[in-house]
């Protein structure tokens, strides 16, 4: 049954602030309304509301009774943000002379629902709650997809964030617009590939996404191999997390760019321009970059290290090990050579990973009477492959190990 007005008394016991201080003619609409009919419950309270009047007025109001953050978000459109410790309220002006048409502009039916607290009533002008029933994500409008080619991909994110499935005839609209995704700011395009990444059915929802055009213009080089990649990305992840619980612990973040590392180029400068053109973070491009470079080494061992190439491995790929060990296992990197490294790297008292400094710098300098140059830092590697090897074991046998490496260079 498609309904335009519903009787319902939807809870929001964590809401903020005080519904007495809502305007009458408020309406709460958009995902907070979609949530609250499927019973899904965020650990942040996000809420939006549409008035016909006064919406930067009504936030002000609302945020001087309850002495919270208060700031305009955008002027011209009149849509301001009440900002408390749990969440945020954003007050929009209705778009159009009624809601009826402020809903029509809206992406997603089930995105198209509103609620009014003081007549707990629901209007859905286009048939949301029964798209929900059904779990179906259906367009509004061919025209509000163009308007804002973002919702394109938005449709993916939002059927593995729900488990829902994309109607047919929006799926076929999308694939027709798709070649307008590259119009949307980079910034906005990474968000949602972000969302898809996180997500426990976000794989099935990319590839259909690329099967629609939408991942190409961002990753070129992805094709049915790679999402098999991601798939078994997963079960790497599950297998590494079960046999090591500790696995991953001081690296945010892992399993997630271990699928974006999958997804880039694995040539690290292309990778490095893919990431760069959607305006990632540096921190993740260089994670990703790192991860390419070091697995395109790994894969070319066909023997385990020596304690010295361990030694110089960890020292550039220490901080991204999760991640390519993940990638790693994965790919088929031979399990002779990844387990030894990635239990070494799990043992905080492992040399290896974690060198100990038997001396310093200035102990060379005044023990050996050595003038400063570049033959410091030389000596201090060795000493400390020397550690690792067993050869030195404290800081006397450290500077007669030094010693006898001066007299033979």
């Amino acid at each position: 049954m498609t309904l335009r007005t519903a009787s319902l008394s939807l809870s929001f016991p964590d809401l903020p602030c005080d519904l007495d201080l809502l305007p009458t003619s408020a309406y709460l609409v958009g995902g907070a309304v979609r949530d609250a009919l499927l019973g899904r419950k965020g650990a942040y309270v996000d809420l939006d509301f549409v008035v016909p009047e006064k919406s930067v007025e009504t936030a002000q109001q609302i945020a001087n009774y309850h002495r919270a953050g208060f700031v305009v978000l955008d002027e011209a459109r009149q849509i301001a943000r009440v900002v408390f410790p749990q969440g945020t309220l954003d007050f929009a002006l209705q778009e159009g002379a009624t809601l009826d048409k402020d809903l029509r502009r809206r992406d997603f039916t089930i995105n198209a629902i509103a609620y009014n607290f003081c007549q707990q009533q629901a209007i859905d002008p286009l048939g949301g709650i029964q798209d929900l029933q059904r779990g179906i994500i259906r367009m509004v409008s061919p025209e509000n997809l163009k308007d804002d080619p973002l919702r394109l991909l938005r449709a993916y994110r939002q059927a593995a964030q729900l488990g829902f499935q994309i109607d047919n005839d929006t799926r076929e609209q999308i694939r027709l617009l798709a070649p307008l995704i590259t119009r949307i700011a980079a910034e906005r395009v990474q968000s949602e590939f972000n969302y898809i990444l996180a997500h426990d059915l976000g794989n099935k929802w990319l590839q259909y996404a690329w099967e629609d055009g939408l991942v190409t213009p961002w990753f070129p080089t992805v094709d049915r191999e790679k999402f098999a990649e991601i798939e078994s990305v997963a079960i790497s992840a599950k297998y590494l997390v079960n046999k090591w619980h500790n696995f991953g612990e001081n690296c945010p973040k892992w399993l997630y760019l271990a699928k974006l590392a999958t997804l880039v180029t694995q040539k690290p400068e292309i990778a490095e321009s893919e990431l760069e053109k959607l305006k990632y973070s540096r921190s993740h491009i260089k994670a990703v970059t790192a991860t390419v470079k070091h697995l395109l080494y790994l894969q070319t061992l066909t023997s385990p290290l020596s304690l010295r190439e361990q030694y110089f491995f960890f020292l550039e790929a220490k901080k991204v090990f999760p991640i390519l060990a993940t990638r790693a296992m994965t790919v088929g990197v031979d399990s002779a050579i990844l387990i030894p490294l990635i239990e070494r790297y799990l043992d905080k008292n492992d040399l290896v990973v974690h060198p100990q400094q038997l001396l310093t710098g200035n102990d060379l300098l005044q023990e050996l009477q050595l003038q400063p140059s570049p033959i410091i830092g030389y000596l201090l590697t060795e000493i400390k492959i020397a550690h690792i090897e067993g050869k030195v074991s404290n800081k006397q046998e450290a500077l007669e190990f030094a010693s006898e490496l001066l007299k033979r260079n």
